[in-house]
């Protein structure tokens, strides 16, 4: 990048999106500040620690290594060199409310048994899926995710006029794509289930997402030595390295463009302050929730979208979810662990299209106590649930209370797991609290889902139309919600405030 030597950028928000775009932009020479809202940086991917247990509050899988190998890679370094990494097996198991259950792994000749066992033919046809995922990976990430096509102009280019075949074959659901390789219901939630954690279903996730599977099964699933918040630590750290400065425990309520840079007013109402008087950055990035900074810190004359456009917008789940230290083991609970009814419809029905907490859930566990005896004392084991439900719906206590009982039993009669009479440490998580936490529109725990005609250019921009100066990054914009995506997602934004600076 071009060198951005005395120019002042802060940015709002310390979520991966937000610490991405720090590391690049002060590579590139600018002088960045990092303002976080909350007393930790990480954004969702906070931890929580309670009486010796610790747990990842938002994201818990570590996948796509080679996205992180790569971030690293630009500053000649390597995630080895702040994390050690463990392989899973087997990826994750999943329950079926039927009384059957799987594990999914790596070992494909046990995936090519395990879907034959289901349906006659479908070993060679999991093989064909899989080398299909593996190009279309390929092809993604090398021409529509590492390359910031945000804009109509970006699509006229001969590398993208070469892959289209494979993105016109894609524009049609998940669900009636992978109907295509699968009859077995099973089968089909096997190679779907991502789609729970991208904010999507089945029915209004582009195919393209079929790149999940290779992801899944080729390059693997992993844990971070201490969980997600080691990842976070690894790039604030970094960030320190390149001179970052970090400020915790600051939230922001107004922004608005001056004659001489960015105005930033705090909680208080009082302007930011700076070394030598009030704080007034050349530039500003953006890695809170987009909506809220639009409609809430953005002076009306200052915004690219109005309040139709948000309400029009479909946004990913929000969750129910349960931080418990338990006494004594869970086995046969796995680190990961999926409980899916057999038919997942109405689940998926009651998040997208008559909102309501779920009557027969899909949800997750996840248990790294299985992998790490650090996050729980001896003889404990470390947990979260996460249910995902509709953005938006009330949240009271009493129905907090009805459905978490409703979720502690349904564990115990699917896995075998009695959790209720061995809870030490309980903490609740839900919409009300992603709102108050993270300015989050909705309640939602993701950002906007990855619909059709809410992928790629049609996404929120990441740059401002309507302010010079002020740029977004994170899960809102390109290429999307993941922590590898918003890792790119800074460097896209970062290389867009080095375009605008040679311009």
């Amino acid at each position: 990048m071009t060198d951005l030597a005395g120019t002042e950028v802060a940015v709002i928000g310390a979520g991966f999106g937000g610490l991405s775009a720090a590391c690049y932009l002060a590579d590139a020479g600018a002088d960045v500040r990092v303002i976080e809202k909350n007393e930790q940086l990480g954004g969702r991917a906070s931890v929580l620690e309670r009486d010796g247990f610790r747990f990842d509050m938002g994201p818990s899988w570590y996948l796509m290594p080679d996205v992180f190998e790569r971030f690293f890679a630009h500053f000649g370094k390597e995630p080895a060199e702040y994390y050690n990494l463990t392989r899973l097996d087997p990826h994750y198991r999943m329950f079926f409310k039927d009384g059957d259950r799987a594990d999914a792994s790596g070992d494909l000749d046990a995936m090519r048994e395990l879907f034959e066992s289901y349906e006659p033919g479908a070993g060679e046809q999991f093989d064909s899926y899989l080398k299909t995922s593996r190009t279309h990976y390929e092809t993604a990430m090398e021409q529509f995710v590492y390359i910031d096509r945000s804009e109509p102009r970006d699509w006229i280019d001969p590398a993208v006029m070469k892959a289209a075949p494979i993105g016109l074959q894609l524009i049609g659901s998940m669900q009636s794509h992978v109907e295509d390789y699968f009859t077995h219901p099973k089968l089909q939630q096997i190679m779907q289930y991502t789609l729970v954690f991208l904010g999507g279903s089945p029915k209004n996730t582009p195919a393209l997402y079929n790149i999940m599977s290779h992801v899944d099964f080729n390059l693997g699933v992993y844990y971070p030595d201490g969980g997600m918040g080691a990842v976070v630590d690894a790039v604030v750290a970094l960030g320190e390295e390149l001179g970052v400065e970090y400020e915790t425990g600051c939230e922001v309520s107004s922004l608005t463009r001056g004659r001489n840079g960015f105005i930033i007013e705090t909680g208080d109402g009082e302007s930011l302050q700076g070394s030598d008087g009030p704080y007034r950055p050349d530039k500003v990035v953006a890695n809170a929730d987009y909506a809220h900074v639009e409609q809430d810190l953005l002076p009306e004359h200052e915004r690219q979208y109005g309040e139709k456009y948000w309400d029009s917008r479909t946004y990913a789940p929000s969750a129910f979810l349960l931080y418990l230290g338990v006494e004594g083991d869970v086995d046969p609970l796995a680190h990961h662990t999926l409980v899916l009814p057999t038919d997942w419809d109405s689940h998926f029905e009651q998040i997208f299209n008559q909102p309501a907490w779920p009557d027969e859930p899909a949800y997750y566990l996840c248990v790294p106590s299985q992998t790490d005896e650090t996050v729980a004392p001896d003889g404990h084991s470390n947990l979260f649930v996460l249910v995902p439900v509709a953005p938006g719906l009330a949240d009271s206590d009493s129905l907090r209370e009805s459905y978490r009982e409703k979720i502690l039993a349904d564990i115990a009669e699917h896995t075998g797991v009695d959790l209720r009479e061995r809870i030490v440490v309980e903490e609740q998580f839900a919409m009300r609290n992603f709102g108050e936490r993270y300015n989050a529109t909705e309640g939602t725990a993701l950002g906007l889902a990855h619909t059709l005609r809410q992928t790629a250019l049609l996404r929120p921009a990441n740059r401002s139309s309507a302010v010079e100066g002020l740029y977004f990054t994170g899960s809102f914009t390109t290429p999307g919600i993941g922590v590898p995506m918003c890792l790119i997602s800074g460097e896209h934004t970062a290389e867009a405030v080095v375009e605008d600076q040679q311009s």
